[in-house]
């Protein structure tokens, strides 16, 4: 992983091997990033991606493990009790074109990632809602 701040942007790279939410973390704590979003593409070879049931108030998931193309991978990022807190969707295409998408729980980079984070000055906390089974932000 490497990464490079250019007033308040951030790029980054991610290599083969690496998690997404692990080193994404690591370069918000790095950089101090307490508000902003994120953008990214790359490849990956696993991911786990889930759906939240409003019913239910629980999130499913499902793994993948196969070549993929990840053709958008968008979020931000707040903070919750102090700590960082992502909240990222990914969309991923396999060799047929299928398309899968959903919450990001998990990602491991299979060639490079490429991505941009965006850092807002100032700062928005997340407390979670009983109503909706959430952590929401919190001006």
């Amino acid at each position: 992983m490497e990464s490079r701040k250019f007033n308040n942007k951030i790029v980054v790279r991610l290599d083969k091997g690496e998690e997404v939410i692990a080193s994404l973390t690591e370069i918000v704590k790095q950089y101090d990033v307490k508000l902003g979003n994120v953008q990214a593409l790359g490849a990956t070879n696993h991911v786990k991606i889930g759906l939240f049931n409003i019913e239910e108030k629980k999130y499913y998931s499902r793994e993948l493990d196969q070549d993929m193309e990840i053709t958008s991978l968008i979020g931000n990022i707040t903070r919750k009790d102090g700590e960082v807190y992502l909240h990222l969707h990914i969309n991923v295409a396999d060799g047929n074109q299928n398309v899968y998408g959903g919450h990001l729980n998990e990602c491991v980079i299979s060639a490079t990632c490429e991505m941009f984070i965006d850092v807002i000055d100032g700062e928005v906390d997340r407390v979670f809602d009983e109503n909706v089974g959430l952590n929401l932000f919190k001006f």
